[in-house]
């Protein structure tokens, strides 16, 4: 039986890195590991969707901020399953358990955003998290 608990210790997200790779390829394990110590800083947080050995089959990372179009909103950065669990659940599991952390906390609304070549994770957050597309994110590199 899986279960869903929040990786609270530097070692816990170096040993998520693996399964974060998948969808953040760009990054090596040093600047991964960089970046996190400074988001966590910053409030972001993760859950990971654990085997009973412990085994990461998916995360979740977000932060909880207030913004005047949404109100007190629980963000989604990451949403990520390992290649040979898609299909079976985990994202919808662990969307189920940000849906219900975001009302614990108060959240008027859960967003993320994605890239524009994600195509069937736009499927999935439309027809299982329940999501439809409201707008489009813009960046400006620098």
């Amino acid at each position: 039986m899986t279960h869903i608990s929040e990786l609270t210790t530097q070692a816990e997200f170096i040993k998520a890195y693996p399964v974060m790779a998948t969808l953040r390829d760009h990054l090596t394990q040093s600047e991964y590991t960089r970046r996190i110590t400074q988001m966590r800083e910053e409030g972001y947080r993760m859950f990971a969707l654990r085997q009973p050995d412990d085994t990461i089959l998916a995360l979740a990372g977000f932060k909880i901020f207030t913004t005047l179009y949404s109100g007190h909103t629980l963000h989604v950065y990451d949403l990520v399953t390992t290649t040979s669990q898609r299909g079976q659940g985990r994202g919808q599991a662990l969307m189920q358990h940000i849906d219900a952390f975001a009302h614990e906390n108060g959240c008027d609304a859960i967003t993320l955003d994605s890239g524009l070549q994600r195509a069937d994770a736009h499927r999935f957050y439309e027809a299982k998290a329940h999501m439809p597309k409201t707008g489009y994110t813009f960046r400006k590199d620098l």
